[in-house]
């Protein structure tokens, strides 16, 4: 746990803090690294996520029903955080349009949002299936990342205090650690069930089936094939195929 909640924070502060170093990415080479991601999660969330809650859960009514609102609770969060879970980059122009103080309900939803991941990674012995989760970790590093890159292009937008950007950004690398080891404490002082993880679990699969869907909506709004695209989108499938089977 402790070297997971470090790996964590150590990676999402560092892919934030490069948006110091490379103020402007090459916009074709980041929404594939995002395609990539997002297939690798929609994967994992497919093979690995779903597959064990409703295997664990057999004796909780309704169970799709947590995975349909963790779905529409990221609508919601999306509202506030403007797509940035998802890679969205924003640039200037389009803050000038904005309240001064929109970047706090960003970091309020991204928080809550990589928190509930921070749970995920949890995994009490009891109701995890298989003998390990890397693939679920490596997939939300994936995720987390450019998001923290992402978030890091807004804020140097609203924010010019570049210190205010730093301290934002190792705020939400906290968050999934802080998830993670909440998650932890609460399981192994019984204050949550095996049933409130499974539920906290479909809840976040919810979130990954809408934050991966989106990412290949927004890759290609055209809706024009794309050969690259689908070739990375196959290749982060089978990455994910792969890590699923290895670890």
């Amino acid at each position: 746990m402790i070297v997971n909640s470090i790996i964590l924070f150590v990676l999402t502060f560092a892919a934030g803090y490069l948006v110091f170093f490379i103020p402007k990415i090459k916009t074709q080479f980041f929404k594939l690294s995002l395609v990539f991601a997002g297939a690798y999660l929609f994967s994992v969330t497919v093979i690995h996520i779903l597959p064990e809650i409703f295997t664990e859960g057999k004796d909780i009514p309704f169970i799709s029903l947590f995975v349909l609102a963790g779905f529409f609770i990221q609508v919601i969060l999306e509202y506030f955080s403007e797509g940035v879970e998802h890679g969205h980059l924003h640039n200037m122009e389009e803050h000038h349009n904005h309240g001064r103080n929109k970047w706090l309900g960003l970091l309020i939803a991204l928080f809550i949002h990589a928190f509930l991941e921070g749970t995920l990674l949890a995994h009490p012995d009891t109701i995890h299936s298989n003998e390990s989760s890397y693939s679920i970790f490596l997939g939300i590093l994936m995720h987390k990342m450019p998001a923290a890159f992402a978030l890091m292009s807004v804020l140097i937008c609203h924010l010019k205090v570049k210190w205010k950007t730093v301290i934002i950004l190792i705020i939400f690398s906290l968050a999934s650690p802080a998830g993670l080891g909440l998650s932890h404490l609460l399981h192994d002082s019984q204050i949550f069930s095996d049933k409130v993880f499974i539920i906290l679990f479909a809840l976040v699969s919810g979130n990954f089936l809408h934050i991966s869907t989106t990412i290949f909506f927004e890759s290609s709004p055209d809706h024009s094939f794309n050969f690259k695209k689908l070739f990375i989108s196959l290749l982060g499938a089978m990455v994910a195929v792969l890590a699923e089977i290895s670890f």
